[in-house]
């Protein structure tokens, strides 16, 4: 049996940019930018001003309710400004400015905790919290909010997402295979921090070298197994990576955990890691730096706060015919209109696009062709939502399923109309939550 879900669409991944490129670390920039919001739920608090000094790692914002992260800072240097600034998400957001003023000086020792496995799962929930973890695929949602499912909810199975299923990105495959070991350390301690005996890594097969390399080793571990996954967009979404996994499905409106599962990506396993092992806050991640409008994609580990140029100029710049430039990937991912953006906790890529691959052709009328319902991996009639969209009928988009959208942009590239189906899906989305913020 295939191990997938129902949909689905199959994009060229155009992964050999950066297939296979060893991570690098780039020299740290003159400055990085901050920004207070790069997670899901209540910005973080400004614990420093302007002129102050502060070391790597050192705590500059805390978090401000339980659904929130701590920001640190990611060099040593001054601050510079506490200010807004603009964000990756399009909008300008309250951000510290730190510029660097000579040596990387940690704010502490992060040597390893020889202890650590001892620790209890509230203590590694604390300390999952006081790092700023957040889920590294993308999604940005607290993490030790995630290992935190109400009494009720009965977790039995642990997912780790190593599938990147989105076009161009490389990171978590070149992660997979260069830090495999503090991977599976991660998962140790997430199977621990929630009480579960089982957990399985998904992997899509079209990489096989990852696939080879965690079956080898888990042989000897205990309880971890490897699950290799049919390559189709958009395996690596939660619900879909959930769905192939073990064969239940998230009931509408509701999480994975209402089915007993949690997932977390690769990335955000070395993250709690590091974390928990060695007290190392989430000031650095890898990413992936690629496509047609680079001179020379890379696969590199970061600080965050980096600016997207800075990392586009370490990879030889833009190209000739450089065209589009996207926080994430081309199919969920945002097109930015300024990389002086800084890299956040969430961004798993940046690509930039030549004027071939970013042409937009004009919109036709739908033909009715129902394609889009084929591929909606969410079982949605996408065609229809956008239609009640565009003519304004908000009420009736949302009974159509608005919010079971994840997204994923399948509709969009499968139309043969080429209708932006999902940007009126997101329209509709803003739509509602105004008109409902309305009526309170």
């Amino acid at each position: 049996m295939k191990k997938s879900f129902k949909g689905g669409a199959h994009p060229p991944d155009n992964k050999h940019y950066s297939e296979n490129r060893a991570i690098e670390t780039p020299p740290l920039p003159e400055s990085v930018v901050i920004p207070v919001q790069q997670h899901i739920g209540a910005p973080a608090e400004p614990l420093v001003k302007k002129g102050d000094r502060v070391k790597t790692g050192q705590p500059i914002a805390k978090a401000s309710k339980f659904v929130s992260l701590p920001c640190h800072s990611s060099v040593t240097g001054t601050i510079a400004a506490v200010e807004e600034r603009p964000h990756p998400l399009g909008v300008n957001v309250l951000s510290i400015v730190i510029n660097r003023d000579g040596e990387d000086e940690w704010f502490e020792d992060y040597t390893i905790n020889g202890n650590y496995q001892n620790f209890s799962n509230e203590q590694i929930k604390n300390m999952i919290q006081d790092a700023g973890i957040a889920g590294m695929g993308g999604a940005a949602f607290p993490t030790h909010v995630k290992l935190s499912p109400p009494k009720d909810k009965k977790i039995d199975v642990l997912i780790i997402n190593g599938v990147e299923c989105e076009p161009f990105l490389t990171s978590d495959h070149q992660i997979m295979l260069e830090r495999a070991d503090d991977i599976l350390n991660g998962i140790n301690i997430l199977k621990k921090a929630v009480g579960v005996k089982k957990a399985i890594i998904g992997i899509e097969k079209n990489k096989p070298d990852a696939i080879q390399l965690f079956k080898k080793k888990c042989e000897n571990t205990d309880g971890i197994t490897v699950l290799p996954l049919e390559v189709k967009y958009p395996q690596g979404a939660e619900k879909q990576l959930i769905r192939a996994a073990t064969g239940r499905e998230v009931p509408r409106g509701g999480l994975p955990m209402d089915i007993g599962a949690i997932v977390q990506n690769v990335g955000t396993a070395i993250a709690v890691y590091e974390a928990v092992a060695f007290n190392k806050p989430l000031f650095e991640r890898t990413v992936c730096v690629t496509g047609p409008g680079i001179n020379e994609s890379k696969n590199l580990k970061v600080r965050i706060g980096t600016s997207f140029k800075y990392l586009i100029d370490f990879c030889g710049g833009y190209t000739e015919n450089a065209a589009k430039l996207i926080n994430g990937g081309p199919m969920m991912g945002i097109a930015q209109k300024n990389d002086e953006v800084p890299v956040l906790k969430g961004t798993s890529g940046i690509v930039v696009l030549d004027k071939k691959q970013a042409d937009l052709r004009s919109e036709n009328p739908c033909i009715s062709c129902a394609r889009c319902v084929d591929v909606c991996p969410m079982k949605l009639i996408p065609s229809m939502i956008a239609t009640y969209v565009e003519h304004n009928f908000i009420d009736d988009a949302y009974k159509f399923g608005l919010f079971d959208c994840i997204e994923c942009g399948s509709c969009s590239f499968i139309c043969p109309s080429k209708r932006n189906l999902v940007q009126y899906i997101k329209q509709g989305k803003a739509k509602w939550n105004k008109l409902n913020r309305n009526t309170d």
